[in-house]
């Protein structure tokens, strides 16, 4: 029996869900849509790069990081559907604990989805590196 297809639309508002979730540090609403056999990867250089394979250990990493804010968030700014994944394009204004300074940037995330669930998700530093390796040409 064929899973029904899961509109790229749907998708990107599980995103959108996805996103509002971990701004009001509610982590288990923010892996919500993650397969079992999620794999994390964010990009070297950042405070938490590497991988994480496995939903206990991609909650454990997402816990860690959103852990370290004082307040702020990751505002989706941009959704962009390529294939079976999403490319998302993200605004991050946050501040740590302990400091007093604002930290901002963006960066791109993309997540590959298979059934309805996210199977992988990746960070990129930069949304030129997303749509390369999601194998489509920036747009505007």
């Amino acid at each position: 029996m064929d899973t029904p297809k899961v509109s790229c639309e749907a998708l990107k508002n599980v995103l959108r869900e996805a996103y509002a979730a971990l701004n009001r540090n509610d982590i288990p609403a923010f892996v919500r849509s993650f397969d079992p056999g999620i794999e994390r990867i964010e990009f070297e250089g950042s405070p938490q790069g590497g991988r994480y394979q496995g939903l206990e250990a991609v909650k454990a990493h997402v816990s860690k990081g959103r852990g370290t804010w004082a307040e702020g968030g990751c505002e989706p700014e941009r959704f962009i559907a390529a294939g079976d994944r999403i490319i998302v394009l993200v605004r991050v204004r946050v501040r740590l604990k302990h400091e007093t300074e604002w930290r901002e940037g963006h960066t791109a995330d993309v997540y590959t989805f298979r059934n309805g669930k996210a199977v992988e998700f990746r960070t990129f530093a930069e949304a030129r590196q997303a749509f390369a390796w999601a194998g489509v040409e920036a747009s505007g």
